[in-house]
């Protein structure tokens, strides 16, 4: 079918221009000057909307096994909504267990989204054991799997943990076949020994897994990874959630000598903190555990994680979309904050939570649209496919209207959970109507995609390395 978007302002990594976007089928075609298309028949009115592309939010966890149970959202709920939060790509984690063979545990994961997509998706793969198998097993991947990203912990000895060893050889196969290392960065043994300590001293509410997991152990790490990375010639070196500002220190640093460094931050840490989410009275705390922490607002983390993103130091901001509820999962914590399942449900708002960052003057439309759609494109090996509205890209288009208005809560939010880490929050603008590769999959509040829609992406390695 062929479809005209008429009358919008399309919004792109470069800026803002009226025109309007013909597709035909599930790719776009041509953008026109307003008022210069040919007849169509089939035309949507975007008339003072902003016409983005789909969003791209790369790191999900769906049915992720964590802390004796598993994230709540499957790949159907979970990717039903994200799309209609505006989120038309995924990019999940499949997961190689310790001692399991890395194509097994990705089959696991094919198993597990296959038919179930309502968006088009893509994997990442953690690699739960580093050896000659699984090294083997990464040339693999990047050549005939076409996952190009594979994730190392510093943190959680014992159930993903790998050593400074593991992660050299790891580094060094990446820069030989191009493969992005994407790393948590936290001194997980020291972090063990506070945690310890402070469950001797009877310190057992959720503030606690914040203040046990302090900033300066994800900056020791930050910056180990760093440097392991420059040993392995420069390996593309990802860190994931970044939440801290000495932790952004040593980014900028390494961005500033040139090295392959890149990470991204949630937008957790660009709006909660300790004190007023995690250090909720009682056990409501448990809502907003997760890793990294939620740091303090006396502190100036925020700040520093917007200033990050308008200077490119942050280049990227995805959700780590890890969704508990709070019965009989973030219940299994009780009386012991280590044992809370970690993580934070907010794929369907991340669109809608950064567009916030545009009214409040903290971006521009441009970078809005760079950091949660065309970067993470680019990054990892789906551009111009996805990320951009462009002659030849697939048509995943959002249509936004930023004089809407979108309230947050669980009762109206699409994810498989029983609360919200947003509840209450109220956002300047909101996401009107959204297409995934052409076909119209939500619209004025109704929701019309399917499961099964969705395709699994292959993709390529990323744009950025020197």
């Amino acid at each position: 079918m062929t479809l005209l978007i008429r009358g919008g302002t399309v919004v792109g990594p470069t800026g803002a221009t009226k025109a309007d976007v013909l597709i035909d089928g599930e790719t776009i075609v041509a953008l026109f000057a307003p008022g210069a298309a040919p007849h169509i028949e089939n035309v949507i009115d975007a008339t003072g909307k902003y016409v983005i592309p789909g969003a791209v939010d790369a790191h999900t966890h769906m049915e992720l096994p964590f802390g004796g149970t598993h994230a709540s959202d499957t790949f159907d709920t979970g990717t039903r909504a994200a799309a209609i939060g505006g989120t038309t790509t995924i990019i999940d984690f499949a997961v190689q267990r310790t001692g399991e063979v890395i194509q097994d545990g990705l089959a696991a994961w094919h198993g597990k989204a296959d038919g179930n997509c309502h968006i088009d998706y893509a994997f990442h793969m953690i690699m739960g054991g580093v050896d000659d198998e699984s090294l083997k097993a990464m040339d693999h991947l990047v050549a005939n799997e076409g996952i190009s990203s594979f994730k190392l912990f510093m943190a959680y000895p014992g159930v993903f943990y790998s050593d400074d060893g593991q992660i050299l050889r790891a580094m060094q196969k990446a820069r030989d076949n191009g493969a992005m290392i994407m790393m948590h960065a936290e001194n997980g043994p020291a972090i063990d020994v506070l945690v310890k300590q402070a469950l001797e001293r009877g310190e057992t509410d959720p503030i606690h897994h914040g203040l046990t997991r302090p900033q300066e152990l994800e900056a020791e790490a930050t910056s180990r990874a760093i440097w392991l990375a420059s040993v392995a010639a420069d390996c593309p070196l990802y860190i994931v959630h970044l939440s801290a500002s000495k932790a952004l220190e040593q980014v900028a640093r390494a961005r500033d000598a040139g090295k392959n460094v890149f990470a991204e931050t949630c937008p957790q840490y660009l709006y909660l903190t300790l004190e007023d989410q995690l250090g909720a009275p009682g056990f409501e705390g448990a809502k907003w555990v997760c890793s990294t922490p939620l740091r303090s607002k006396h502190e100036s983390h925020r700040a520093d994680l917007w200033q990050g993103l308008r200077t490119n130091d942050l280049s990227v901001v995805s959700t780590d979309h890890c969704p508990f509820c709070f019965k009989d999962q973030k219940e299994l914590g009780l009386g012991d904050f280590s044992k809370i399942p970690n993580g934070i449900g907010s794929v369907e708002h991340r669109v809608d939570l950064l567009y916030q960052g545009v009214v409040d003057g903290k971006l521009s439309l441009a970078r809005w649209v760079e950091t949660i759609a065309t970067t993470p494109a680019r990054m990892f090996g789906l551009y111009p496919r996805k990320g951009v509205i462009a002659p030849g890209s697939d048509a995943d288009i959002v249509l936004y209207d930023p004089n809407g208005r979108t309230r947050i809560s669980a009762e109206t939010h699409h994810m498989n959970m029983d609360h919200s880490a947003w509840e209450g929050w109220e956002i300047d603008g909101k996401v009107d109507t959204v297409l995934s590769r052409g076909e119209v999959i939500a619209s004025g509040g109704e929701y019309t995609g399917r499961a099964g829609r969705g395709r699994y992406l292959k993709r390529g390695l990323s744009d950025y390395l020197i």
